[in-house]
């Protein structure tokens, strides 16, 4: 087994158990402020350190797992709910309307990045992380859409395909029975990637006032509360930066292994 597949896993299982787990505990609570602590550096009381206003950052940042987490997982489940589906219909109807419908709209949201789709929406509806679900879910719906119908449309020239076909299934039946399953490892590999791409897209939403807003803890957010310490009390940005860094690397890690892990043409090398 890779040993990038192996610390992508840790990385990102480490930032998981985190989030599950502030769902019932955390060091201290952070909905009591107190000044008198602000900015303290880490120690055996505040493993790390404290922020502006005397909150623990540990716990902060617990909490900010679930959050980001929990943003670029629904996202990412949005895209892959309704892009996986399209996919695979302009797969079936290559050379169609429904085929140039879906690549069409494809290219249209691609268009506007989740940043601006972020902000559009955000300007009808007002900052929350729901909107924020929506912005990235909406860009991650061409992504699967892309990688579903690039992948399927091979498959479809296979024989086992031909049979299906001459047995009387329908195209929705062989794309449910035999095509998904075949593009399923790949689906699981982008999904991954994605989930690390929404946890960037939540925190610099975040950062710009466009996620989750206060009281409820974000790394982005945590990052722009500290840009004006970093100097004074350098901890209190690098956590959540390092955070963020480590979560994203830990699952591009993990989707990479997943990747080669599930390519046969690499086991073979192997």
């Amino acid at each position: 087994m890779r040993i990038g597949l192996i610390l992508g896993g840790a990385l990102a299982g480490l930032a998981l158990a985190s989030a599950a787990l502030s769902a019932f505990w955390t060091p201290h609570d952070v909905s009591q402020l107190a000044i008198a602590q602000k900015l303290l550096p880490p120690s055996a009381a505040h493993w790390f350190g404290t922020d502006h206003l005397g909150r623990d950052i540990l716990s902060m940042a617990m909490l900010g797992a679930r959050t980001s987490l929990a943003v670029a997982l629904v996202a990412v489940g949005i895209g892959m709910g309704l892009g996986v589906p399209l996919g695979l219909l302009a797969a079936a109807r290559r050379g169609t309307w429904a085929d140039e419908a879906v690549m069409r709209g494809n290219d249209l949201v691609f268009a506007f990045p989740s940043l601006v789709i972020a902000i559009l929406i955000t300007a009808v509806f007002g900052p929350s992380a729901v909107n924020a679900i929506v912005a990235i879910g909406i860009f991650n719906i061409p992504v699967f859409a892309r990688v579903t119908r690039g992948a399927a449309l091979p498959i479809w020239t296979l024989d086992y395909i031909r049979a299906a076909r001459v047995a009387g299934k329908g195209a929705a039946l062989i794309s449910l029975q035999h095509v998904l399953p075949n593009v399923a490892s790949l689906l699981i590999v982008q999904a991954t990637i994605q989930f690390s791409l929404g946890i960037l897209a939540e925190a610099g939403l975040s950062y710009v006032g466009l996620g989750a807003q206060p009281p409820v803890p974000s790394w982005g957010r945590m990052l722009a509360e500290a840009q004006t310490m970093a100097v004074l009390a350098p901890h209190v940005a690098v956590i959540p930066g390092l955070c963020i860094v480590l979560t994203v690397l830990g699952l591009n890690l993990l989707g990479d292994g997943l990747r080669d892990a599930s390519d046969p043409r690499l086991r073979v090398l192997r």
